[in-house]
C-alpha cells in the first residue's frame, strides 16, 4: 500500500533514521576503535537532537492521540511510546559512555520501531482513519516537522 501523503513527512524522518543505522552498522563492521565509536555515537546523538526528538514529539503529541481518539486505546501505541523512552535512554548512555554495543542496540531498536510504525501503525491509520482526520493530521505534522536532507 502506498503511504498516505499526510504521513509522508514522518516516513521521510524514518528513512533518515534507517540510513543512519545502516551507515553506523557498516562503519562498526569496518572499525570498532574507540575513536570511531565515539564519532558514531556523536552522530547518533546529533541525529536524535536534530530530527528524532522532533519525530517522537510529533508522534506522541499529534499522531498517537489522533489514532487513539478515533480507534480507542491500542497496545501498539503503548509499545511504541515505550520504545521511544528506550531510544532516549540509549542516547543518554551514548552521550556519557559510548560503546559499540550501545550503538548496535540503538540501531536494532530504531529499525524494529520504524518497521512497526510503517508496517502496522501507519497502515492501520490509513485504512481506518477518516480522510478529514488524516488531512488534519497532515496539516499539524507539516507545521511541526523538522526535515533534514542527508
Amino acid at each position: 500500500m502506498l503511504r498516505d501523503p499526510n504521513l509522508i513527512p514522518l516516513s521521510h524522518q524514518h528513512h533518515n533514521a534507517l540510513a543512519m543505522c545502516v551507515l553506523t552498522r557498516r562503519s562498526l563492521g569496518e572499525d570498532r576503535s574507540p575513536v570511531n565509536v565515539a564519532e558514531l555515537a556523536r552522530r547518533a546523538v546529533d541525529r536524535y537532537e536534530l530530527e528524532l526528538a522532533n519525530h517522537f514529539e510529533i508522534e506522541e503529541q499529534i499522531l498517537f492521540p489522533a489514532i487513539e481518539n478515533a480507534l480507542g486505546k491500542l497496545s501498539l501505541v503503548a509499545d511504541l511510546v515505550a520504545q521511544h523512552r528506550q531510544a532516549e535512554d540509549l542516547i543518554a548512555q551514548l552521550r556519557s559512555a559510548p560503546t559499540a554495543a550501545l550503538l548496535e542496540r540503538l540501531c536494532g531498536l530504531l529499525t524494529e520501531h520504524i518497521r512497526r510504525e510503517e508496517n502496522e501503525l501507519f497502515q492501520l491509520a490509513q485504512a481506518r482513519l477518516p480522510v478529514p482526520v488524516l488531512r488534519e493530521l497532515g496539516t499539524a505534522i507539516e507545521r511541526r516537522v523538522v526535515l533534514i536532507c542527508l
